[in-house]
């Protein structure tokens, strides 16, 4: 089950009021990526597995970072108990694989990708695929809110957890 990458168009941006509004388009460019996802609220599992893996730092650090972040929501589609297994201490490797999967080093707005599809390299070094033509999708995932600005990069709200390949 893989899903990432995807910035939206404006078309594909004024579908999506709710979530944009949800985030507070532009008013987070002080706080950084970590800071703007933990203010939203929709985004307690990713900060849990941002902490289990590690990574706060490396997202609160300088970047310029794009993140494709999933919601609770999102996570919760996964198969049950699969993100408690990831927790687990034991799978922290796994885990980093994964959520740095949904990582773009760079800042990417949406109207860079608006209107092409494109394979992206992701921190993880696996690739992701973004199509731009018809809304925004990274892989199998939808960005259902787009360019919410940070401090340190941006970030693209997406409705599925995105699994890297099998290595």
């Amino acid at each position: 089950m893989k899903t990432l990458f995807a910035v939206a168009t404006a078309a594909a941006l004024a579908l999506a009021p709710t979530a944009a509004s949800a985030m507070n388009h532009g008013n987070h460019a002080k706080k950084d990526i970590v800071d703007t996802a933990v203010a939203n609220g929709n985004f307690q599992t990713l900060a849990a597995a941002l902490t289990a893996a590690d990574l706060v730092a490396t997202l609160k650090g300088p970047g310029p970072f794009t993140v494709f972040a999933p919601t609770d929501a999102a996570f919760a589609k996964l198969p049950a108990g699969t993100v408690e297994n990831l927790l687990k201490p034991e799978n922290k490797a796994q885990l980093q694989a994964v959520l740095t999967y949904h990582v773009l080093s760079g800042s990417v707005p949406a109207s860079a990708v608006a209107g092409k599809v494109t394979d992206a390299a992701t921190v993880n070094g696996a690739t992701i695929n973004v199509n731009g033509t018809n809304g925004v999708k990274v892989n199998n995932a939808t960005v259902t809110t787009a360019d919410v600005m940070a401090s340190n990069g941006v970030i693209h709200v997406i409705d599925t957890v995105l699994l890297p390949p099998a290595k």
